[in-house]
């Protein structure tokens, strides 16, 4: 065994820990299917002689296994029954997990016989190019370690000690490793695994070539999908992945047996379920893919499937007119009361890359093909909802200054009833000439004004803003520096809500007062992200820039989860120390600017297919004379 500390084996389980796969699990080959939580119920066809594809239908989704060589059937009342466990809220919930028992003397045993032979053989020889690769990166990575500053090291010994193990191998990090925490016994969520914070962990994996990590982190959260958590007895939607998980000990049959502990925010501040966690999950898979060269992973059967029910959940049909996802307050990173209920930006981005990834994940079938439409659609009509009505610069902001108000018909200019009066004072003389950024927010007769730095970056990665909005994103970070970085980048939004504004907005927050936290404190985990959006926009110089500064404080002031005051000057108020993602984020921003071509891989060009498909409906009887979506071209393509 490597004596690597970063080194796991994937495969490797442990007696005393419980299996639980909603969708199926590896047994010697063969792939079983079985049944899930809830109401979820789960067929089984086995193929016809001759015929090597099985078909099921999940959650009410139907799809064909590919690349396994039998499933089991299902037997009722079987001894031969495994039970497999996880921890529901205070109780434990048992899943049936059916082992395969094949025939070995019939003529169908021998055919699948010989299939598995032939892919065993294929296995070896998988193995045999994944040991090269993992040869050559290891060398790679050792080339790197040699060149690690000890800020570096200090930083990856942190995040090595902030992994947590199930089954013996890691699924996670810890949201923070501050020992002041448990010595007085305040760790509250913070001793969690939570999507959205091991994204920054996982891409630092992914980068010094340790895949294992992450690949069971996926297939880990996978399993925990759409559990049945509950608020005032209302279950969530299917489809729905956990904001956070804990690995805990209970007594079963007598036994420890270690189980998974999900939270789709029934326990959370504010009981929100996390809108942002699936898409995460759908943006790490793809990155998982394109660094690690292992395309396998997406394409198995429970992977596909979750992914779909996934899109199922945001694409379904609702109330609301706008392509974007109507979310409440407190469902991203921003997690507490801040206004940004409604179509925040930063749910918008996340959406918009998550939808892409997907264009590149699904396995088109006859089955999937409707969703696969439903993915181009929703594309094209995000796109051009955002670029044309979220984007803000000195010339749109001299049409919402002379906008009239009342407007009733299609071709109305002011077509969400926005007052000018809405323009705030400080934004008059704070956006620059040569540079724009999407604002945070667009509903019905409002508008948010502030800078939201994620939703921003993301825009600039995924390619949502055309290529001259992002070059004009970049340029107001650039040129107001002192505002948006300052002593530490970055800063969450900007500027802060004060005052009567502060009372009635977040309801008198006293953890989000002005400049604090959420309400304009500095992030250094929004780094890697700053990072990765500089270098699509070769404006690489910026990014080090910001890197710079933050190796500079971080080490010496323990690793903080935030900073406040306006220039970012002091560690937050109510910050832990030794945060996960703010380790993991100065690391992934440090090895994606010593390779370039890895930053590549995760960013997205402009799609011009996406914006030749047009969603207006045009006919004779709808009495549109013209798209608005053409009308607007001459704006929104570069």
């Amino acid at each position: 065994m490597s004596n690597n500390p970063f080194t796991f084996n994937l495969d490797h389980f442990h007696n005393r820990c419980i299996h639980h796969y909603p969708f199926g699990l590896l047994n010697n080959g063969n792939y079983n299917v079985f049944g899930l939580p809830s109401s979820r119920v789960t067929t089984l066809r086995r193929g016809t002689k001759g015929d090597n594809d099985a078909s099921a239908i999940i959650g009410g989704v139907s799809f064909k296994a590919r690349e396994f060589s039998s499933f089991s059937e299902t037997h009722v009342n079987d001894n031969n029954v495994e039970r497999v466990y996880v921890k529901g809220g205070m109780n434990v919930k048992p899943i049936a997990l059916e082992r395969d028992d094949k025939d070995e003397n019939t003529a169908e045993g021998r055919e699948e016989e010989e299939e598995e032979e032939e892919e065993e053989e294929k296995s070896r020889l998988q193995c045999r190019e994944e040991d090269a690769k993992i040869e050559n990166s290891h060398e790679s990575k050792n080339k790197d370690e040699d060149e690690e500053t000890e800020v570096e090291k200090e930083a990856w010994k942190l995040l090595q000690e902030a992994l947590v193990t199930y089954c013996d191998s890691p699924v996670g990090t810890v949201a923070a490793i501050d020992s002041s925490d448990q010595q007085q016994q305040q760790a509250l969520n913070y001793d969690q695994v939570f999507i959205r914070d091991f994204v920054p962990s996982a891409l630092a994996f992914l980068l010094k070539g340790e895949h294992a990590i992450v690949k069971n982190f996926l297939l880990r959260t996978l399993q925990l999908q759409s559990w049945e958590k509950t608020v005032d007895c209302h279950s969530p939607g299917q489809g729905l992945m956990p904001a956070s998980f804990k690995v805990e000990t209970v007594k079963i049959d007598d036994e420890d047996k270690e189980v998974l502990d999900p939270d789709f925010g029934e326990s959370a501040i504010g009981r929100v379920a996390p809108v942002d966690s699936g898409l995460w999950w759908i943006i790490l898979l793809r990155a998982y893919g394109k660094i690690t060269g292992d395309y396998s992973l997406q394409e198995r059967v429970d992977v596909q499937t979750g992914l779909k029910m996934i899109l199922n959940l945001c694409l379904t049909d609702g109330f609301d007119m706008f392509p974007s996802l109507l979310v409440t307050d407190g469902s991203c990173m921003i997690d507490r009361r801040m206004g940004i209920h409604g179509h925040p930006l930063e749910i918008q981005a996340l959406f918009y890359s998550a939808l892409r990834c997907s264009r590149e994940l699904l396995i088109v079938d006859e089955k999937s093909k409707t969703l696969f439409g439903e993915v181009i659609t929703r594309l094209s009509a995000l796109s051009f909802h955002i670029r044309e009505y979220y984007w803000l610069d000195m010339k749109k902001m001299n049409e919402i200054y002379r906008y009239k108000t009342e407007e009733y018909s299609l071709e109305a200019t002011n077509k969400f009833n926005i007052y000018p009066e809405q323009i705030p004072m400080w934004l008059m003389d704070w956006i620059p000439e040569d540079g724009g950024y999407f604002i945070g927010n667009l509903q019905p007769g409002h508008m948010d004004f502030r800078f939201f730095m994620l939703g921003n970056l993301w825009s600039v990665v995924s390619s949502l803003g055309t290529p001259r909005q992002n070059e004009a994103i970049l340029n107001v970070i650039e040129i107001k520096w002192d505002d948006l970085v300052g002593n530490m980048p970055m800063k969450i939004c900007y500027p802060a809500l004060e005052h009567e504004e502060w009372r009635i907005i977040t309801g008198s927050d006293p953890k989000n007062t002005a400049w604090s936290y959420h309400n304009g404190g500095s992030w250094p985990a929004l780094l890697w992200q700053f990072t990765l959006a500089c270098m699509k926009m070769g404006r690489t110089e910026l990014a080090q820039k910001a890197v710079t500064l933050a190796e500079q404080r971080l080490p010496r002031d323990s690793w903080p989860e935030y900073y406040d005051t306006r220039t970012g000057r002091f560690i937050g108020k109510q910050a832990r120390f030794y945060q996960t993602w703010t380790l993991a984020g100065f690391l992934a921003s440090k090895m994606l600017l010593k390779n370039p071509e890895m930053a590549s891989m995760l960013c997205w060009d402009e799609d011009y297919e996406i914006l030749e498909t047009c969603v207006c409906i045009l006919n004779k009887k709808s009495g549109r004379t013209k798209c608005s979506r053409n009308a607007a071209k001459s704006q929104i393509l570069v």
